[in-house]
């Protein structure tokens, strides 16, 4: 029987990680499983924590939003350390990608007796942080100045935030040249975003990237040009069903490390968390993570 350390984010979406929590380990105890729990003091400490369950042979449990999947996962990335999913943040977008199921006892079955699986895992280089690894993509533009505007959003919660922040960030945004380096291969344009994804899904059930894969050792690159601000809110409409992807205004590509710089000081996110301003290096690290999924 599998032994279990969940890594609970007491904030992700309010109370919703304890209760999400609760539900699935009834269950897990029920069926005779060993589980242990720790409550995070921040992202940094979440991962520590993970690390330690896994150095003992133990599932690490991420219970959050995509932030604490993203940290989670890419602190156990080429440990060889199984890592589960409890989604119980506002967008869940990781584990919407993986197909993992809503029902608590469909998840806890799988569990207990699924089969890890193994993912790719992104690692994200820049001049502020030397080195950090995610599951989800990497996001440079007019999403990222969304995300942070909807992380600290007081009024509103889950996909509402995200609206209103994608508003007020498109609203604002200033003409942006951008230089994608992708496999050495050199892309410049003008435009509102670049999205190195590993992950089809971002920005809580947005599907940015239809084509992407955890498992194929590839990012799917998409870049988003400059478009009049009202075909701009059409393609994010888009967005949900991806076919914002056939617009001219739209070039995906593909490859194994992307490098993106901008002409101005933009900020890019990682899994959900604004990390810093470009230029962003994102290289995939094929099969380096065991998911249960």
């Amino acid at each position: 029987m599998r032994q279990f350390t969940a890594v609970v984010n007491p904030t992700a979406g309010g109370s919703t990680s304890a209760a999400a929590l609760l539900q699935v380990a009834r269950l897990l105890r029920e069926a005779g499983a060993e589980l242990e729990t720790e409550y995070s003091r921040s992202l940094a400490h979440a991962t520590e924590l993970a690390r330690q369950a896994g150095d003992r042979g133990r599932v690490v449990l991420a219970v959050g939003g995509d932030g604490m999947a993203g940290g989670i996962g890419g602190a156990l990335s080429g440990t060889g350390a199984v890592l589960g999913l409890v989604p119980a943040g506002r967008g869940n977008d990781f584990a919407r990608m993986l197909g993992l199921p809503r029902e608590p006892a469909a998840l806890a079955g799988l569990l207990l007796h699924g089969e890890p699986r193994p993912v790719d895992t992104v690692e994200v280089t820049s001049a502020v942080h030397d080195r950090t690894v995610v599951l989800g993509s990497v996001y440079a533009g007019v999403d990222a100045l969304a995300n942070r505007h909807a992380n600290h959003a007081r009024l509103l919660r889950g996909t509402a935030s995200y609206y209103a922040g994608a508003l007020r960030a498109i609203t604002t945004w200033r003409r942006t040249r951008y230089r994608v380096t992708v496999d050495g291969q050199e892309h410049a344009f003008g435009g509102y975003t670049v999205v190195a994804a590993n992950s089809g899904y971002y920005g809580s059930n947005r599907l940015i990237a239809p084509g992407a894969r955890v498992d194929d050792g590839l990012l799917e690159v998409v870049m988003i040009h400059e478009a009049p601000r009202r075909l701009f809110f059409a393609l994010m409409n888009e967005l949900e069903s991806g076919t914002h992807v056939r617009r001219p205004q739209v070039r995906v590509v593909r490859g194994r490390e992307v490098r993106i710089e901008a002409d101005r000081a933009i900020p890019y996110g990682a899994d959900g968390e604004v990390e810093a301003v470009l230029p962003v290096t994102a290289r995939v690290l094929p099969g380096a993570l065991r998911v249960l999924y």
